[in-house]
């Protein structure tokens, strides 16, 4: 990228507040995946935004139909992969309370940034991590039971299912501290014990090491 580019997206960012909403036609909410947090963020946006505004969250399992109660819009989902500007995927979450034309709204914005979208009707992890979310968690306790090291671990599934990287490198990407919240809503939401976190992955994320952002995780970025 040339510095003309560069500074050509960077012109195009404006960073602010609240003023910064008082205009604005959709907001995607993607603040820390807490369902308290959003939920605070959203009751403050819906006093500030028009009432043409569409609130969408980038959440990766929590209830949209949860953040929309109390409400004057509904919230729906609006669920990048990461990195988001590589992944082709955005999952369209429809809640309870989702209307065909806010779903149907998102769906084409999603495809005029790029992107392929599927709609999902909501339910915990949605379509995608409510399968990569255990995966990656069973992933994390071969490495805690000693079956194999966590490099021949994330080989093997490279090279034997043709990920194009193994699950702990994607964890580290994911971020540790949202898998871990993942499997937390799972368990809880599902009500079954297959979802348990993994002791290790608690382990790591009280440690402060939650991959890439941090710099280290199951791997060191640090180098």
């Amino acid at each position: 990228m040339t510095d003309s580019e560069k500074n050509a997206i960077l012109d195009r960012i404006t960073i602010g507040t609240k003023e910064i909403f008082k205009d604005a036609d959709l907001i995607i909410e993607a603040v820390k995946e807490n369902m308290q947090i959003k939920k605070e963020t959203f009751k403050e946006l819906d006093s500030i935004v028009p009432a043409n505004c569409m609130f969408a969250s980038n959440t990766s399992s929590l209830s949209v139909t949860e953040m929309s109660n109390g409400l004057s819009r509904p919230v729906i989902g609006m669920h990048f992969f990461n990195p988001a500007p590589v992944m082709q995927l955005v999952e369209v979450i429809r809640g309870e309370l989702s209307t065909d034309e806010q779903v149907a709204k998102i769906i084409e914005i999603a495809k005029d940034i790029g992107k392929d979208p599927v709609e999902v009707n909501e339910s915990a992890g949605f379509a995608v991590n409510r399968i990569l979310g255990p995966m990656l968690n069973e992933a994390i306790y071969e490495l805690y039971e000693g079956v194999a090291s966590m490099e021949d671990i994330d080989k093997a599934m490279r090279l034997g299912t043709n990920m194009p990287m193994g699950p702990f490198q994607l964890a580290d990407y994911v971020g540790l501290d949202i898998c871990l919240a993942l499997m937390e809503t799972l368990q809880h939401e599902l009500g079954s014990d297959k979802y348990s976190p993994c002791p290790l992955l608690r382990k790591m994320v009280r440690a402060g090491k939650l991959g890439v952002k941090t710099g280290i995780g199951f791997y060191d970025y640090r180098r």
